[in-house]
Parts: structure tokens; C-alpha cells; sequence
């Protein structure tokens, strides 16, 4: 006789974890910082094509409030800005190479975009 399991909920920590990190572009911009470590908010929107100045600063102010990263203004002129993991964002890099392992595995590059005709 099979005895039905009862539902499990899922970890409490990983719905946190990915409410946050899931978003897109969140785990880019991590991976920026832990690869260029204190950037410039030009900078990171250099390093990340495709994402919009809004975008970036939005993500940037939620990482700031989930104590990842830390914004500091530099004194001008010019006022410029930069990021810079805390010791909690730093934390993860071990989390992000074991994905990034693992995208190596087990998630095929995309093929080349299709070229059109030659002119």
C-alpha cells in the first residue's frame, strides 16, 4: 500500500532568495561586481548590454536595500556614483560560480543569430 506524502512547502529561504536574485538583470549585475569589484554606475551599464539606465538603477536600489551592495557617492565635480558588494554579496560568490558551472553544463550556448542575404 502506498502512503501519499504530504505536501512539503517549499524553503522559505529559497522563495526569499529568488524573489530577490530572480529577478533579471539582478544576477548580472552581481556577477559584475564580483568580477570588476567597486564600479561606477556608467560603468555597470557599460558591462551589461541591453539593460535600460532605469532598470539598472532600480536593481541597484533593491540590492542596496537587501544589504548586497553599498552606494557611495563620490564627491565632485563631477558627482559620480559607484557600487561595491558588502560582505553579505560577496558571500555568494561561491553560489554564483556553482551556476555558472552548471549553465556550462547543462544549458547549450544559443546558436549564432541567422544572417541574412549578402548584399
Amino acid at each position: 500500500m502506498v502512503v501519499p506524502q504530504e505536501c512539503s512547502a517549499v524553503d522559505q529561504g529559497i522563495t526569499r532568495v529568488f524573489a530577490l536574485l530572480g529577478k533579471r538583470w539582478t544576477g548580472v549585475i552581481i556577477a559584475v561586481l564580483m568580477s570588476n569589484g567597486r564600479s561606477h554606475f556608467a560603468e555597470l551599464r557599460r558591462s551589461i548590454p541591453g539593460i535600460s539606465e532605469r532598470m539598472l538603477s532600480d536593481r541597484l536600489t533593491e540590492l542596496a536595500g537587501a544589504g548586497l551592495l553599498v552606494r557611495q557617492v563620490d564627491e565632485g565635480p563631477p558627482l559620480r556614483v559607484s557600487y561595491e558588494l558588502t560582505s553579505a554579496g560577496d558571500a555568494l560568490a561561491p553560489a554564483m560560480n556553482e551556476l555558472a558551472d552548471w549553465a556550462a553544463k547543462h544549458m547549450p550556448e544559443a546558436p549564432p543569430c541567422p544572417r541574412g542575404p549578402a548584399a
